[in-house]
């Protein structure tokens, strides 16, 4: 068998470090929070400014927000965004230690990129489609999605929305204006651009927005998306969320080596954005000025969300074997709730005490919540969906073969 020699003129992408070795963080360049300059919304992507490889970031190290990009946004909203983060990062360990007991088959969690999904969808309107990928539980609580809903889809139990057809946290919700979840990752990027287009057509207001990972931008779904968006103008927020690992394949492997993903939309024409994504203000500011320039008619934003995953990218994973274990707590832009958190007390809106009763009413709901959910079934306790749904909501009309299978099984059930 021939072997690989040691060295070859071939370049082969590796990360700064792996287990056993220091956590490397050089290659982020962290500037001071508001250096970044903020353009108009519809300002020509000609003449954008090279926000595609800064890094807009609104809090500094002493807690405060400054810059263009601190537009005034409320103590009471900023409150709400703290406890929706809190209660996406309450709910990820509840449904974690479920997975855990045997209780579902299978779970992502967020931990680290909660200002990710929860400022965007509050710098968003209700009327916009979101269309998510399976790490933005925080869209669905930020949008008032109930628990027990959510944690019954997960169960895959009885009052599964998606009757069990779906796997753990790929979540849909109609009435929310949130597309169906696919495992299939690019595809909601086409699927944004378009719906922005029809919306563009019937002459609404609503815009759409999309959420992928740095390693599907390597998919063929990305480009599609981009080109379409660019040709026609669409009214879309195209969101990268990199956070430097595509499960154990470093955001290098993608393409982030030798330029950021956000650079990317300089070839399609697009603005692009390149955001700290662990920077609540941040996320939200950057969100409001690509909505606002989408439903201006000025097109399309692609904003890149520099952040990092805290946890094991499933729980079907071991990041151990790929990272060194003290990575998380080497990144350089921190968590996000503890920097929310922090500049609500400078600011006098907040304390230590509040925190800690917000996570103890929060911890309440959700075990209460849980303890609903449980009542509905669980993976393997419980009551069941019966058998014959395996029929309904596959074909609008059923096929002859499958009503003789149904009438089969019922058959053999009430024998």
């Amino acid at each position: 068998m021939e072997t690989i020699p040691e060295q070859t003129r071939l370049h082969i992408p590796q990360p700064e470090s792996r287990p056993g070795e220091q956590p490397d963080f050089s290659r982020i360049e962290v500037p001071h929070a508001g250096e970044a300059g903020r353009p108009d919304p519809l300002i020509d992507a000609r003449q954008m400014p090279d926000l595609s490889r800064a890094l807009i970031r609104v809090l500094n190290r002493e807690n405060k927000a400054v810059g263009p990009w601190a537009n005034g946004i409320s103590a009471d909203t900023l409150r709400e965004g703290l406890k929706l983060m809190l209660t996406t990062r309450v709910y990820d360990d509840r449904l974690f230690r479920v997975q855990r007991q045997g209780k579902l088959s299978f779970y992502v969690k967020s931990t680290g990129e909660e200002a990710v999904s929860v400022a965007a969808a509050m710098a968003l309107r209700s009327g916009d489609m979101l269309f998510p990928s399976y790490r933005q539980q925080g869209l669905f609580i930020a949008r008032g999605h109930n628990l027990v809903d959510m944690m019954c889809h997960c169960l895959s139990n009885t009052r599964d929305a998606a009757r069990g057809r779906q796997m753990p946290v790929m979540y849909t919700w109609k009435a929310g204006n949130i597309f169906t979840i696919s495992g299939n990752l690019g595809t909601q990027l086409p699927q944004a651009v378009g719906w922005a287009m029809g919306a563009a057509y019937k002459n609404q207001d609503h815009i759409a927005a999309g959420w992928v990972g740095d390693g599907t931008t390597a998919e063929g779904d990305f480009h599609h998306a981009l080109t379409f968006a660019s040709v026609y103008q669409a009214p879309v927020i195209l969101n990268v969320v990199n956070n430097q690992w595509a499960i154990s394949s470093y955001q290098g492997v993608a393409g982030g080596e030798h330029a950021t993903f956000a650079e990317r939309g300089k070839g399609y024409g697009i603005p692009a954005l390149r955001v700290d994504g662990n920077d609540f203000l941040a996320v939200h500011a950057a969100t409001r000025w690509a909505a606002a320039r989408a439903r201006k008619l000025g097109g399309p934003t692609l904003i890149e969300h520099v952040t990092y995953r805290v946890e094991a990218h499933s729980t079907s994973d071991d990041p151990s074997g790929y990272r060194p274990m003290e990575e998380a707590q080497a990144w350089p832009l921190g968590d996000p709730i503890e920097r929310l958190k922090a500049h609500l007390i400078e600011i006098g809106e907040w304390s230590e005490e509040q925190h800690r009763q917000m996570h103890r009413t929060i911890a309440e709901k959700m075990q209460a919540a849980y303890k609903e959910a449980e009542t509905f079934g669980t993976l393997n306790d419980g009551p069941q969906l019966p058998r014959g749904t395996m029929f309904e909501d596959v074909f609008k009309q059923p096929l002859p073969h499958h009503i003789r299978q149904r009438a089969q099984l019922e058959e053999e059930h009430n024998d």
